[in-house]
């Protein structure tokens, strides 16, 4: 009976670590639903400063897409400022679905960490 318990908390602790390393820093983005499709984006780079700092959190950006496709321009809405900018250089390359007219978006970016390097 023992050997099940130790057994049973050496997978759970294996399935914590596993997933907390995974996860280390890392971002995450979404827009808004019912609103044009992503055909590519690219993933910001986690500052460099922001990582050493431990910063996390969200930034939200409002984007205005020209009718082709591609991103007009940027508006922050909130975030911090040592992940804003990595998000603005991130949705300059983004490329969404042709629409008949320009259009409005939110789209937001997670950033989390949990120690890394």
């Amino acid at each position: 009976m023992l050997s099940r318990r130790w057994s049973h908390r050496i997978f759970a602790a294996s399935a914590a670590c596993f997933l907390l390393g995974a996860s280390g820093f890392a971002q995450s983005a979404s827009t808004d639903e019912g609103k044009r499709k992503v055909k590519s984006k690219t993933t910001p780079s986690y500052p460099e400063l922001a990582r050493r700092m431990n910063v996390t959190g969200k930034v939200k950006i409002e984007v205005v897409v020209t009718p082709d496709g591609h991103v007009k321009t940027t508006h922050v809405i909130g975030g911090h400022p040592l992940l804003v900018q990595a998000c603005q250089d991130a949705l300059k390359e983004w490329k969404f679905a042709p629409a008949p007219e320009e259009s409005t978006q939110i789209v937001e970016f997670d950033f989390h960490g949990s120690g890394g390097n």
